[in-house]
């Protein structure tokens, strides 16, 4: 006991607040959460019952991967909730960052295997034989493609200004609309599953919805399938949870979930769960 107050070994307080004896230690010499006492002749550690509550704050920030200087500075401030939500908040845009750019990888990929399969070689060309393909359907092919692509390495950014959220928005609409001139049904679907994203991003519900109900219609009318349709779905559940709509946003989820079951390759329905997973339950803080 120190001053009267109870002590906890190391792993008195691991099963107490479900972390492990290992995680205690290292949390100790990185000075995350710092023992009471320590025994001199044995290095035994020991923490007060008043750190019980800290520990526990730090399991649940580190369960989701929250960085160590962020934990840090919410143990500084314990009890202030606000504080604290908006260290989650900025922590689930990155998270959603990086799953962006997962996507945004998927998606580039499959514009340079349709670009490769349409014969359109500019890839491998020099800078005067691409200037000489100028107005062809190929650049324009190549011009939407670029915009799509434009607009994931924002949608990956973390830290955007509002002069990046303007040129995002701007980007994902004129690629939409080089993608009518001379993409197929899927490609069109496609830009306006991109829409609806970006709008949800910047939490503006009703243009998000419009958009998402758009690319559905798209791949309803046209037969399409696969992870296409299951991210028709998930936009409109986004885009419901963004507007408030819990009921909707549940609903669509399922939708999505279900199409998901139908897709082909395990890499693309694994994707497609853990984008349903990032959806908010309500709207989210921006």
């Amino acid at each position: 006991m120190v001053d009267g107050q109870e002590l906890l070994t190391v792993g008195q307080l691991a099963r107490r607040v479900g972390l492990t004896a290992k995680a205690l230690r290292h949390y100790d010499r990185v000075g995350l959460l710092t023992p009471a006492l320590v025994d001199p002749d044995t290095g035994y550690r020991f923490y007060g019952a008043e750190q019980v509550a800290a520990a526990r704050l730090v399991r649940l920030l580190r369960s989701v991967d929250v960085p160590l200087e962020q934990v840090r500075a919410c143990l500084a401030v314990p009890t202030d909730e606000r504080a604290i939500q908006q260290v989650l908040v900025r922590h689930r845009s990155r998270l959603q960052a990086r799953l962006d750019r997962v996507r945004g990888d998927l998606h580039r990929t499959d514009h340079l295997i349709e670009l490769i399969e349409d014969g359109a070689t500019a890839l491998m060309t020099s800078q005067d034989t691409q200037q000489n393909t100028a107005g062809t359907a190929s650049d324009e092919r190549r011009t939407a493609v670029d915009l799509f692509n434009g607009v994931w390495r924002l949608l990956e950014k973390e830290d955007r200004s509002t002069e990046e959220d303007d040129l995002m928005l701007h980007m994902a609409h004129a690629s939409r609309y080089h993608w009518g001139q001379v993409g197929a049904p899927v490609n069109l679907s496609r830009g306006e599953w991109q829409c609806s994203r970006v709008y949800s991003v910047l939490g503006r519900a009703e243009p998000a919805l419009h958009h998402a109900r758009r690319g559905l219609e798209i791949c309803r009318a046209h037969g399409i399938g696969d992870w296409d349709l299951a991210y028709a779905y998930e936009s409109l559940a986004r885009a419901h949870a963004v507007a408030g709509d819990r009921e909707q946003a549940r609903a669509w989820t399922e939708q999505a979930l279900a199409a998901a079951e139908d897709i082909a390759q395990a890499e693309d329905r694994e994707l497609v769960l853990t984008d349903l997973e990032s959806i908010p339950a309500q709207p989210r803080f921006w």
